[in-house]
């Protein structure tokens, strides 16, 4: 069955869930388990920002620290083995795929917001964008 997962977290209540899911489905299984974050490339939308490109990068990258460690915290109680990764992307989708990729997983395990109509069109849906993309199988958290 599935011997390494990939557990996207964005820190969300509902990304908490599905954390929470996929450590139990990899203690079940004997699978291990890397915690994926993505930081977002941050570009500035005027000359006028308050903060520097570089602040507002360190601190969504300190953020994304932290919700990697709540998972690697809440692994090491269920005696999961995790690592934890993070990157720098201009879209979600496309880290969660690469990473999957690179780390060898043959699981991709993660939530949705269930944004639909307007709102999934506008904002789109990073999960169905890798449910798209990935040649890695997904499981959907709901």
């Amino acid at each position: 069955m599935f011997k390494h997962i990939l557990i996207p977290t964005d820190g969300s209540e509902l990304s908490q869930k599905s954390v929470t899911a996929g450590l139990e489905i990899a203690r079940s299984l004997g699978a291990r388990v890397t915690a994926y974050a993505c930081v977002v490339e941050y570009l500035p939308m005027t000359e006028f920002a308050v903060e520097t490109p570089q602040s507002v990068m360190e601190l969504m990258e300190a953020e994304a620290d932290r919700h990697l460690a709540l998972v690697s915290q809440a692994a090491q109680k269920l005696g999961v083995t995790c690592n934890a990764i993070k990157t720098v992307e201009f879209s979600p989708y496309t880290g969660i795929i690469n990473t999957a990729r690179d780390q060898g997983c043959d699981l991709i395990l993660m939530s949705s917001h269930g944004r639909r109509g307007l709102a999934g069109l506008l904002l789109g849906s990073e999960t169905q964008k890798v449910l798209t993309h990935s040649t890695v199988p997904v499981l959907v958290y709901r």
